[in-house]
This record gives C-alpha cells, structure tokens and sequence, in this order.
C-alpha cells in the first residue's frame, strides 16, 4: 500500500488521506499488526479500571457518559477513514472526562499519523498510566519512539509489552526490529521467532530473522 507524504499535504486534508491502517508504520518498516481496532477499548471490561482511577469529585456522571458517546463516534469515524472528524470527538471526549482511555489512545493514533510523535507518546503515556496490564498504549508508544530514534525507550516499552501479554506477535515482531536496530541480534532474533510462531505469515519478523541468523 503507498502511504502519502503527509508532510506535504494542508493540515485539513493531512488526517483524511491516512486511513486508521498505517496509522503505526515506523518509518519504512512495519511493525505488522500495529492497527489496533480502537472499538476494542470500549468494552465494559475496560471502563471501572479507568473510571476507578479518576479522582474523586471532579467528573460527574454524565459528563463521563457523554465522553463515552463522544470517543465511541470517534471510533467510528477512525475505522472509516474519516480522521479529521474523529480528532474532533476524541478532543471533545477528553473536555469532558480527560481519563477517557478510547479517546487518548484514538488521538495518539491519529497524531501518530500525522508524524506528531511527541504529542503521541503523551497520549499513549496516559492511556497506558490508566491501563497499565494493556499491550497496545505500550506498542503504539513504542512505534513513536522509534519514530524519533529513541529506540531504548521503545526496547523498554515492548520488553514490558511482551510481559503483559506473551502471546502478542505485533509486540513481539516489533521487539525484533527494535532490538536489531539496537545491535542486539540475539534479542532480535529471539524475538522474531516468538512472532513468527505466533503469526507464521508475518513477514516482518520473517525476513528479520533470517537477517539476525535464522
């Protein structure tokens, strides 16, 4: 799939041209299963842990219902493409209830895309502080680290993201080309191999591990 230059693009039709499925590539190589489906953050199981964390007092009830509403139209809109207009319920969502984890993990996509990687790995550091057993916060954070050539920050994160989930090949694949670009084969090829098992047709931890050894 060719991916547009966003950086060429007006800011207005940047978002919309950059469908929520490249939304985690790293610089030319693919992480493999880095687009997350966002609904998978709107399920009940998810919402007392990060409701739980909210500080007392300063949220009412429906303003966390209405942010709901807000975050759950933004996914939506992301699945369809429709990423600017996603922006704008994401920002709203988080006006009305800042620990809305859908909201910030949808943002941080979505800055994610538009190379804002700073901007980003803020909103993953959230949504990762308000569901810290979850892989995808730590994977898309790491994909932006990687992005910026912070690829010890980004070995910290999945080594963490392969703990929380041990069967998570995208965490896994993505652990091998961190770990490669750090020098360290062994890691790499360690890791490439755990995707691989998990995920026989991924061709990222593939052709890695035939670079680290396989």
């Amino acid at each position: 799939m060719a991916v547009t230059d966003c950086n060429a693009l007006p800011r207005a039709s940047r978002f919309t041209t950059v469908p929520i499925a490249v939304l985690a590539i790293v610089l030319t190589v693919p992480l493999g299963g880095c687009s997350f489906d966002l609904g998978s953050w709107g399920s009940d199981k998810e919402k007392p842990q990060a409701v739980e964390q909210k500080p007392t007092g300063t949220i009412s009830g429906q303003s966390v219902n209405d942010a709901q509403g807000n975050a759950a139209r933004g996914q939506a809109l992301a699945k369809s493409g429709k990423t600017e207009e996603a922006l704008a319920e994401f920002e709203r969502a988080l006006a009305l209830d800042p620990y809305n984890v859908p909201a910030l993990y949808g943002r941080g996509l979505i800055y994610q895309a538009d190379k804002q990687h700073e901007q980003a790995i803020a909103d993953f550091t959230a949504a990762n502080g308000l569901t810290p057993q979850r892989v995808e916060p730590l994977l898309a954070r790491a994909t932006s680290y990687l992005a910026i050539d912070k690829a010890k920050e980004a070995a910290s994160d999945l080594d963490e993201a392969v703990q929380a989930d041990p069967n998570s090949a995208p965490a896994w694949s993505a652990r091998g080309v961190t770990y490669e670009r750090l020098g360290d084969k062994a890691k790499a090829f360690t890791s490439y191999g755990r995707a691989l098992a998990l995920r026989p047709k991924d061709e990222t931890a593939r052709s890695g591990l035939a670079r680290t050894g396989g």
